[in-house]
């Protein structure tokens, strides 16, 4: 079965690719060179998850599912959030946004946060929202060389070690990203069956 995560993020690709069964092809919008930047106008991670499924399969016509995800900061009001990749600009530089962040909760020990990942399927007539979510709380140094984004600031609940310091085989079990894509691919296997 071929899948199109609707996605220009590779790093997403590549850790979805160790989550999926192997009878599942996962393609990227460049497997099926689609080069355009889709849009994420929506107010909410659901919103943004939805309009890049929504565009693929009525651009398409394809068996589509997209995600957005977000760090959200309990002492933020739940920011950066859906602004997670843009916080510091739209360059969308990690580095800057873990700075702002930083500066944003000096002085504020061990602050509480969560990474949470929408993903909106568009299978057959079928469309559907899965959301995965980890708590933790974020340290004010970069350990790690795994992951991307946020990851090397961001300890897991009942962890020592930050995201990009755990490895595949741990993060792709307890993610964000992977709880969601989890329920998702329940989801599919019983559309499928």
């Amino acid at each position: 079965m071929k899948l199109i995560f609707a996605t220009h993020n590779q790093h997403k690709v590549e850790e979805l690719k160790k989550i999926v069964p192997q009878g599942i092809q996962l393609l990227s919008l460049e497997d099926i060179n689609c080069r355009e930047e889709i849009e994420e106008t929506g107010a909410t991670l659901e919103e943004n998850a939805k309009i890049k499924a929504d565009f693929i399969k009525y651009k398409y016509g394809l068996d589509c599912f997209a995600d957005d995800s977000g760090l959200e900061i309990e002492a933020l009001g739940g920011a950066p959030g859906v602004f997670s990749a843009r916080y510091a600009g739209d360059s969308k530089n990690n580095a800057d946004n873990i700075q702002k962040i930083w500066r944003e909760l000096e002085g504020l020990p061990h602050p509480v946060a969560q990474f949470r990942t929408v993903i909106a399927s568009s299978i057959g007539a079928s469309d559907s929202l899965f959301e995965g979510l980890v708590k933790g709380h974020l340290i004010f140094e970069k350990r790690g060389s795994g992951g991307f984004g946020y990851d090397p600031i961001f300890i897991p609940a009942g962890f020592t070690q930050t995201f990009a310091e755990l490895g595949d085989a741990i993060k792709n079990k307890i993610s964000h990203r992977a709880l969601a894509t989890q329920a998702f691919l329940k989801a599919l296997a019983h559309l499928k069956s």
